[in-house]
């Protein structure tokens, strides 16, 4: 990138001459209409992420020189463009943060890719694409001095990769240079993807309505795997190509999550089983927790004394019978696990205190899954879960049939629901009120001072839509401002932008000046957990609104939640 660091000046004068909407009429007619997620790769000045932000859709710009960003940056403020310092092939900062878009962007791109990288580079752009959804590539052809580093390009080849990941070619057009260069010309492909591209959708309704089961555990580990997927993206990595492994800690603490209510209910997990017999999982360990709330069984908390004690058994009961059973019996038509698990030979003791955080998680292994089954249950997970409740329900039934016994619906019903714990924002008013006392405490959104009658604790993303009492989401508003205007709306990425110095503030103040504390250590620990893209060892408060603001975008596309963009048109 060292040659557009260096005449970054010249060449953001040069794209900036040239008319984005005249440019790219070619696709005019297929550019989605608002609100759509866009990913514009290889941004250069930002001209074209910036062309679709006035049309109203959300752009993430990459772009790995960092000349260019600032050329980007300065020429196209308040546009809500997220710009992120990523590249071909692998672009692993995208990938990270589990978004699915709905249009991607290569304008001369594709030629800097060198032909060995290319497949791996095309997999990562199918695997960023939503169903549906469609990448625009133009081609450069003709010479070019080697310091850009520019490799030869065909049509040809983009039809051979888009066919081989369930693509294809929609539409070629050719074009001559807009700016004057008689030797170069240009070749212009949509690529479509039809589905979803990956077999995750197909492979997860056969383990879910067509599997055999012996037992409920297969859907108990799916449906792990979702509520993961959904709340505690922050702790899974990309550990090998393909692949992404999360805490096997963590899928055994939500599986005893799940199983507590279920069993407290009596309600039958295989034939033979009644209340908590004939349950692997279910030993000294886990009845020890009779006392302990399921709702108390998340990321952050801390336990001490037997409780402390009575947990890392369970826990290190549930991943053994998760490794041998669910983990692998879920296996491809063809043979091999699909969630391949890797675990120490031995787990060893705990201490008299037990934090629930990655670090002690990962005591247990990981659980490795294929990044398109991943993807999968982050994009679609609001419809997978019914449907894995659904089935979980019937096996049930059919279980209590076998035994002579008849099943409640509300019973059941109200077992099979995930609670959260209920909103609580006790810790946080008080740290606001605190703060009153040193003058020091603006609503977020407006900027305006408040006072002790005027202040409300605000869900940054709507407990509604994503029940969140992570101090990280809990803000200082105007009373009349969220209760009548914001409500249960996401704030808009503009409306983001403008009030970070704000919100990192209130979290300067409230909570990061204390991270050798208690609080501090909580606040650093749900944000982990909870929020993605956060890869820093020693995080800080441009991590962390970073990862909110791509979370915003995540819960907006993915879920349709609506927007609060005041002043917005």
């Amino acid at each position: 990138m060292s040659w557009y660091d260096d005449n970054a000046d010249e060449l953001a004068r040069r794209y900036e001459a040239l008319d984005a909407e005249r440019l790219h009429a070619w696709m005019l007619d297929v550019v989605p209409q608002a609100p759509a997620l866009v990913l514009d790769i290889g941004a250069g000045s930002g001209r074209d992420a910036a062309w679709f932000a006035s049309r109203g859709l959300d752009v993430v710009a990459v772009e790995p020189a960092p000349q260019m960003v600032r050329e980007g940056t300065h020429r196209h403020p308040g546009h809500g463009i997220d710009w992120v310092d990523d590249s071909l092939p692998m672009l692993a900062k995208v990938v990270r943060r589990g978004m699915s878009f709905d249009f991607i962007l290569l304008s001369a791109v594709w030629m800097h890719v060198a032909p060995g990288e290319r497949q791996r580079a095309f997999r990562k752009l199918i695997t960023l694409l939503k169903p549906g959804g469609r990448i625009a590539l133009t081609l450069r052809h003709g010479p070019a001095p080697r310091e850009q580093g520019l490799y030869d390009v065909s049509r040809e080849e983009i039809e051979r990769l888009a066919q081989a990941h369930g693509a294809y070619v929609e539409r070629i057009a050719t074009a001559t240079d807009e700016g004057g260069r008689a030797e170069v010309g240009w070749t212009q492909l949509l690529v479509r993807l039809p589905d979803d591209g990956t077999g995750a959708l197909p492979l997860l309704r056969n383990i879910i309505l067509n599997d055999d089961k012996s037992s409920t555990y297969k859907l108990a580990l799916l449906r792990v795997l979702c509520r993961i997927a959904n709340t505690t993206v922050g702790y899974a990595r990309e550990d090998s190509e393909g692949f992404v492994s999360i805490p096997l800690g963590l899928v055994g603490l939500y599986w005893i999550r799940l199983f507590k209510p279920l069993l407290a209910a009596h309600l039958p997990q295989n034939p033979n089983n009644r209340g908590d017999t004939q349950l692997g999982f279910v030993r000294d360990g886990f009845r020890a927790l009779a006392d302990v709330s399921y709702l108390d069984l998340r990321v952050g908390m801390r336990f001490e004394g037997y409780r402390a004690t009575a947990l890392h058994k369970a826990l290190r009961d549930a991943c053994k019978i998760i490794e041998r059973m669910p983990a692998n019996y879920m296996t491809y038509a063809a043979g091999g696990p699909v969630f391949p698990v890797s675990s120490p030979r031995r787990v060893g003791n705990c201490g008299t205190t037990l934090g629930l955080d990655e670090e002690y998680l990962l005591t247990f292994g990981r659980l490795h899954m294929p990044t398109h089954l991943w993807l999968a249950l982050q994009r679609f997970a609001v419809w997978i879960e019914p449907a894995l409740v659904a089935e979980w329900a019937q096996l049930m039934e059919r279980y209590a049939e076998r035994q002579g016994r008849t099943l409640s619906d509300a019973l059941i019903a109200d077992a099979m629901k995930w609670s959260e714990p209920t909103r609580d924002v006790r810790l946080a008013r008080e740290r606001a009120m605190r703060l009153l006392d040193t003058g020091k405490l603006w609503c977020v959104w407006t900027g305006a001072p408040l006072s002790a009658g005027s202040i409300d604790m605000d869900h940054c993303f709507p407990w509604s839509v994503w029940p969140c009492d992570d101090l990280w989401n809990l803000l200082p508003t105007r009373r009349t401002v969220n209760q009548m205007q914001k409500r249960d709306r996401l704030p808009g990425q503009i409306l983001l932008r403008a009030a970070q110095d704000r919100i990192q503030s209130w979290w300067e103040a409230a909570y990061f000046s204390d991270k050798a504390a208690a609080v501090g250590n909580r606040f650093i620990t749900e944000a982990r957990a909870t929020l993605p893209a956060i890869t820093t060892e020693r995080i800080n408060l441009d991590d962390i609104f970073s990862a909110l603001s791509v979370q915003q975008l995540r819960l907006r596309h993915d879920q349709q939640v609506p927007i609060w963009e005041p002043g917005a048109r």
